[in-house]
């Protein structure tokens, strides 16, 4: 596959991009050693080598979503910049029309 003029100017187009001449002329090149570096992976003989479809072999180690108490209610409230009686007050986030 050979990147030319036309190639880049529709390359371009897909992507909104707008090139001078200079910049085209080196992008051709950039996109033709590209190409030419994925057309030399082809030569590989892939044959014998298996599909990846996961990186590893490692499965998920799950834990118990057991409940458990961290910090009581006063403990969380007594550095609560503001608080209630039972609640930590935040700052309004949904106003009501």
């Amino acid at each position: 596959m050979i990147i030319d003029s036309k190639t880049v100017d529709k390359l371009a187009d897909l992507a909104k991009l707008e090139f001078d001449e200079s910049s085209k002329e080196e992008i051709i090149k950039d996109l033709n050693r590209i190409v030419s570096f994925v057309e030399k992976l082809n030569e590989l003989d892939t044959s014998s080598v298996e599909p990846l479809v996961y990186l590893t072999e490692d499965t998920n180690v799950m834990r118990d979503d057991a409940v458990k108490q961290e910090i009581t209610q006063a403990e969380a409230l007594k550095n609560a910049p503001k608080r209630d009686s039972d609640y930590i007050k935040v700052p309004k986030v949904i106003d009501k029309k």
